[in-house]
């Protein structure tokens, strides 16, 4: 990442901030319950020539991922199992590749109570990719609309700040038809819980 492709990283990091703050004081008027932000290696499941692994190729941190949470389910006597949010997030690529919207359910689970959690999402993603015809780097995802699911391992640095490592991946489950290059990516996000 050259010099000018750090710019996406300090915008993330100054709404962050900004969006923590006031978000603290109208957060609970709307639902809302955490804000997440970090970066992505952008489809680290597709190697170039040459290389080992995706995520090992530096040019390919170039995605920016922010996410809200909202209040979670009571589940009343099963919230033993850990809190189900609904959630609403984007991750929006620098590179000239694919971007996508997305929504689902988070299931949020801290490991014996401690500070270390894992989560798995499930939802929807809109994406801005071809669905056929793509050029490498780029995907052919076979339909505008795909499936997205994430898993992740992080930890509560404080009551409010968690840092998490996150994999998200994005495809239409062969629903589309035989294009189904599906997207991965791999990165570091920090949240703040209201």
């Amino acid at each position: 990442m050259g010099r000018s492709g750090y710019w996406p990283a300090v915008v993330l990091l100054t709404l962050m901030g900004a969006g923590a703050a006031r978000a603290q004081d109208y957060g609970a008027g709307f639902g809302a319950d955490e804000l997440r932000g970090g970066l992505f290696f952008h489809s680290v499941d597709h190697a170039p020539p040459g290389s080992f692994l995706g995520f090992l190729d530096t040019t390919r941190l170039h995605d920016v991922n922010v996410e809200l949470l909202f209040t979670p389910f009571d589940l009343g006597d099963f919230n033993w199992i850990g809190e189900i949010r609904p959630h609403l997030g984007a991750t929006v690529n620098f590179g000239g590749l694919e971007s996508q919207v997305y929504a689902g359910l988070s299931w949020t689970w801290h490991v014996f109570d401690g500070p270390v959690f894992i989560e798995g999402t499930f939802g929807g993603a809109l994406h801005n990719g071809a669905a056929t015809g793509a050029v490498y780097p780029a995907r052919s995802l076979g339909c505008s609309a795909l499936f997205r699911e994430s898993a992740s391992i992080g930890v509560d640095i404080t009551e409010q700040a968690k840092v998490m490592l996150t994999v998200e991946h994005s495809s239409h489950a062969g629903l589309c038809g035989s294009e189904n290059g599906g997207i991965t990516n791999l990165g570091v996000r920090f949240g703040w819980k209201f």
